[in-house]
């Protein structure tokens, strides 16, 4: 049977390869029957819409009539956006690794029938170069030690499945005390560059796992080395190329150590976890530069991210007319036609902008020679030039647009948007945070249960945990913001369905997939960081919060359960379990603010404002009126004094006295938020 099955796909990534001369299949249990049926091995290959080197193999190899043949004459080919299976990308990943091959996309495996893998790869060329083979010629001979030696066959399969469902062995006390997370805090700077910031070296990812373990630690410990690492992280990102200066947005990486040349596609989860990380940074340091990117990348997401209906779109594309970056770089003409020849000069001295260009000969704006902001008037005089230059670059081919909705990466913006709101006091972003909440239960829940991806009205893939765990953040950071019960319900019934389906009985630990999640050959069950944060690392936070909100006992012997699961994991690579350790933080001292308020509004705000004047990760902060009833025992019976607006301030069971004034509030938020030997 030949023919290509990918136009009745609903993924974008997938209809980018509908027309080719392959003879793909989507995932599922049809693509695995043929492949049973005819002995073929499977070609497995998986990329994502925003992904260049992706876009590279498709137009080298998958377009070519020749090379399709021979894909079509030996393998069963199936593709996978990874975004829409992420459960299947983690499995072949993790199998690519194990093979001891650096990962990444697109992810090209070969599996058996039976969709065991056992030889794989990630981007091949057409014809032998860059010191890799050619795909034909890796085509021919896989297919031909398919068929002659299925004993090297049957021990590679073997060997692989025996390394996907390892866990380290061995027990252990997981690093939750503070003397050793201060110790990791203390050195963990080292490894950051102290020029650029970033983590040293190139390319150079957010990394958003190690910094929020960082900025954690750098606030219940005091570090001043810890908090410049964050922060000058953080400035650079801001000013480096890999911002997009006129829209908003951050790309994903930058392909060199200073920020400067991005690979320029545009993910969901980047620009949430990066706007997460920078209000924190804004509460405690009040730097203009982290409001200006948060407020930029807002009107970004509501400008160009939202899908029909009200979620949030997944991504941009790197590429447009066949070309990286080209909608995103200048050249010193066109910006002197655009602005004239006075504006352009002092527009070009600011944004590192020459005739040679900064990148193959184009310009990528940036201010990472000086980045420090301008005065208030230059700075004024300078978004409007911007303003005119992107209505200049919305005449030019976009780039394309993934507009398929996913709920782990909905529910990370959707916190991140919300946190957001109430620092900056944007009720329209809670607004847009809420509609997006609402579309996804909405459109993607069914029996209570999630499923991962939607787009043209088809909901795609089952929920794996991380989009529990994400959503019920979102649920969690919404019932902060507005005191809605609804999001309380909704975060307690995702949380009984991680239990019921995800939860692994035998070690513990959240698995990745639902015990009835089909097709899939084994349940990753792990807690490493990836580029976002992972279920069980989110699910001791979401726990430890609801613990305090509802005052449950089982939710914070679960979130305890959590790191004891991944012990020996964490003894053996402790920084490659940031998120993780960040967690913990939420174990050691779970904080509860409530201010209550009162018929005063100007009084209730002020004191309401005066906790988000301050750096509290993870920290839970309502405002809730006086008629109330506070759930939570350590809350319980506590009211507003005299009239007047009063906030408690929990670490667990113990509470303060009432507090009714601004500046005593942060002062005692600061106490608190201390460890005890700071």
């Amino acid at each position: 049977m030949g023919e290509n099955r990918l136009g009745q796909e609903t993924s974008p990534y997938l209809l980018q390869h509908k027309d080719n001369p392959v003879h793909w299949w989507a995932w599922g249990p049809e693509a695995l029957a043929e492949a049973k049926a005819t002995g073929k091995p499977i070609l497995l290959s998986v990329g994502y819409a925003a992904c260049h080197w992706c876009h590279v193999m498709a137009h080298e190899s998958f377009e070519d009539p020749v090379i399709a043949g021979v894909m079509n004459e030996l393998f069963v080919n199936i593709k996978v956006d990874r975004e829409e299976r992420p459960d299947i990308d983690a499995i072949y990943m993790r199998a690519l690794h194990s093979l001891g091959e650096h990962g990444g996309w697109p992810l090209t495996m070969f599996l058996d029938s039976e969709a065991r893998p056992f030889w794989g790869g990630t981007y091949f060329p057409p014809t032998p170069r860059f010191g890799r083979p050619g795909f034909t010629n890796v085509l021919r001979e896989v297919s031909r030690v398919y068929r002659e030696e299925p004993d090297k066959v049957r021990h590679n399969t073997g060997l692989l499945i025996d390394a996907l469902n390892a866990r380290e062995t061995g027990s252990g006390t997981p690093a939750i005390r503070d003397d050793v997370l201060a110790d990791l805090t203390g050195r963990m700077p080292n490894a950051v560059d102290p020029r650029y910031g970033g983590l040293q070296g190139a390319p150079k990812f957010p990394q958003w796992n190690f910094f929020w373990l960082l900025w954690r630690g750098a606030i219940r410990y005091g570090s001043g080395p810890a908090r410049h690492a964050v922060e000058n992280t953080l400035t650079h990102i801001c000013q480096g190329g890999i911002y997009d200066h006129l829209g908003g947005g951050f790309a994903r990486y930058s392909v060199d150590d200073r920020w400067l040349v991005p690979h320029f596609e545009k993910m969901l989860y980047d620009n949430a976890l990066l706007v997460d990380l920078m209000c924190e940074a804004y509460r405690e340091t009040g730097n203009e530069l982290y409001a200006r990117r948060v407020d930029e990348t807002a009107a970004w997401l509501l400008r160009e991210m939202v899908a029909d209906g009200g979620g949030f779109a997944a991504s941009l594309d790197a590429d447009s007319e066949g070309e990286e970056g080209k909608f995103y770089v200048w050249s010193k003409r066109e910006i002197a036609d655009v602005l004239g020849d006075a504006d352009a000069e002092a527009f070009c001295e600011t944004y590192d902008v020459s005739e040679g260009g900064n990148w193959e000969g184009r310009n990528i704006l940036n201010r990472l020679r000086n980045p420090i902001l301008r005065s208030p008037s230059d700075e004024k005089a300078l978004a409007h030039m911007r303003l005119k230059l992107l209505a200049r670059r919305g005449s030019r081919v976009r780039p394309g647009w993934d507009d398929k909705v996913l709920a782990d990466w909905n529910g990370m913006m959707i916190a991140a948007l919300t946190h957001a709101a109430r620092v900056f006091d944007r009720r329209e972003w809670i607004a847009a945070a809420a509609t997006a909440f609402d579309f996804i239960l909405k459109n993607m829940e069914s029996g209570g249960r999630l499923a991962h991806s939607w787009r043209q009205g088809r909901r795609k893939a089952s929920g794996t945990a991380s989009d529990y765990a994400n959503m019920i953040w979102a649920a969690l950071r919404l019932l902060e913001a507005t005191d809605e019960p609804a999001f309380l319900t909704a975060a307690e019934r995702w949380c009984s369905v991680l239990d019921r389906h995800y939860w692994i009985a035998e070690g513990g630990g959240y698995a990745f997939t639902a015990d009835d999640t089909p097709n899939v050959i084994v349940r990753m069950n792990a807690a490493h960081d990836d580029a976002t944060p992972n279920a069980n690392a989110v699910m001791i936070s979401n726990l430890v919060a609801l613990h305090l909100l509802t005052g449950k006992q089982a939710y914070l012997e679960r979130a305890g359960t959590i790191p004891q699961a991944f012990a020996a994991d964490l003894a053996k690579n402790a920084l490659g379990h940031c998120g993780l350790l960040a967690g913990c933080f939420d174990l050691i001292a779970p904080q509860h603010i409530v201010v209550i308020k009162t018929a005063d509004e100007r009084e209730s705000a002020r004191l309401a404002r005066a906790m988000l004047r301050l750096s509290l990760p993870g920290a839970i902060q309502q405002v809730v009126g006086d008629n109330r009833l506070l759930v939570s025992p350590a809350l319980a019976g506590k009211s507003a004094v005299g009239g007047k607006p009063t906030a408690y301030a929990c670490i667990g069971p113990q509470c303060s006295l009432p507090v009714t004034e601004p500046d005593a509030l942060i002062e005692l938020l600061k106490r608190q938020r201390a460890a005890a030997s700071a």
